[in-house]
């Protein structure tokens, strides 16, 4: 586990070394990012906004795009324990009829597992190997002269070679050193409420309904079903019981799992809401200053491959900046965005192009869509991910 670590202590520790790094947000990007580098011998600082009891969030899916990141990080074993594979994918349509079933587990065999994970096992996945991080602390300013980077942590000054943010899809961080025009936001007009329900006997099941104004989906971790329920999201206002009802009264009957997982929506149990936005910065780099994770590019969750993609960059920047000298920060920066860039905007694409698809409020559209669903297989819509999964990076 991460041990929290008053803020001095880190900045002391990282003195001494080749490459003095400051990581901002430890979420899966940072985390993922501070714990490379600390294998490799540096002592990054990181540092993260929430206080340590900040929930731990929802369910994801992990494409084996992260296998190669965890072996690096030597957690592979921890992460298969708090986690299921994921071999069956169905889709039910507007009316709640099945209209296609594929196995994942054909799709991507060749390059691993597909697996479900909550979010809170993979953090204390990642986590495993401990280290240090100091909570309830943000970037106030970055002094970017000269040959280092200045960071203001609160009442604390620190001088770094490389700064990375990784502080979500709203990073503050990016905000200190790109403009608002630089950073592109794509909003659905939707939201959706995550809950969770106890498992059943296909955790290797992903199931979703794609109706009309309103999408479900019922996803498979350790122990538990996640469930989020979408819509356009004025529904919001309503709350979750109002949209549920509109929703079970357009589709009575969806199948064993839907009907019991949105039932147990209705009884008061907890939910979260995540707004369906995403974001997309349109350099990667400014000088000692990197972004990573949600603050380079922020995924829809519609593809499932987000995380995934926020891991792998973080890996590839590990790489670039482990054995790199101060003097050449800015090159190895540059590089690490040309080969992770076009990589990650692809994949947020194919999660554009698929939320085009589930989040629907056309009568007319969905019926359509349905058809082509009934006929088109799933591997040629997740083709461009099956083309990343080919094109793996190599330490």
């Amino acid at each position: 586990m991460l041990q929290e670590t008053p803020l001095p202590e880190q900045i002391d520790a990282s003195r001494g070394d080749r490459l003095r790094v400051l990581v901002v947000g430890a979420g899966v990007a940072g985390l993922t990012l501070a714990q490379l580098l600390r294998r490799r011998g540096l002592h990054p600082v990181l540092v993260e906004r929430a206080g340590p009891d900040a929930p731990s969030g929802y369910m994801l899916a992990l494409m084996p795009l992260v296998d190669p990141v965890l072996r690096a990080l030597g957690v592979t074993d921890e992460y298969l324990s708090g986690s299921v594979a994921m071999d069956r994918y169905r889709i039910r349509g507007r009316h709640g009829s099945l209209i296609a079933e594929s196995s994942l587990g054909e799709m991507f065999e060749a390059f691993g597992d597909y697996r479900g994970i909550d979010r809170g096992r993979l953090m204390a996945a990642l986590a495993s190997r401990g280290g240090a991080v100091s909570h309830r602390t943000t970037v106030t300013a970055l002094d970017r002269r000269g040959g280092a980077v200045t960071a203001a942590l609160g009442e604390t000054e620190a001088e770094f070679d490389a700064v990375i943010a990784a502080d979500g899809l709203h990073s503050a961080t990016r905000g200190l050193v790109l403009r608002p025009g630089r950073v592109e936001a794509r909003d659905t007009g939707w939201g959706g409420w995550v809950v969770w329900s106890e498992p059943d006997a296909d955790e290797d099941l992903g199931e979703e309904l794609w109706s009309v104004g309103a999408f479900a989906g019922t996803y498979p971790v350790k122990g538990r079903i996640g469930t989020i329920v979408c819509g356009p999201r004025e529904a919001k206002a309503a709350g979750l019981d109002a949209f549920l009802a509109r929703l079970r009264a357009a589709v009575p009957r969806a199948g064993a799992r839907m009907d019991r997982v949105l039932a147990e929506a209705a009884d008061g149990r907890e939910s979260y809401y995540w707004p369906l936005v995403d974001r997309r910065s349109d350099t990667w780099t400014v000088g000692r200053v990197g972004l990573v994770g949600d603050a380079a590019a922020g995924f829809l969750p519609t593809a499932g491959i987000g995380a995934g993609m926020a891991m792998e960059s973080a890996w590839v920047l590990a790489e670039r900046l482990a054995d790199c000298e101060p003097g050449r920060v800015e090159a190895a920066l540059a590089d690490y965005e040309r080969a992770q860039r076009p990589r990650v905007e692809a994949a947020q694409g194919n999660s554009r192009g698929l939320a085009r698809l589930m989040f629907n409020e056309s009568a007319a559209a969905a019926a359509v869509r349905d058809t082509a669903t009934r006929l088109l297989p799933l591997s040629v819509a997740l083709r461009p991910i099956r083309k990343l999964l080919e094109s793996r990076p190599e330490a």
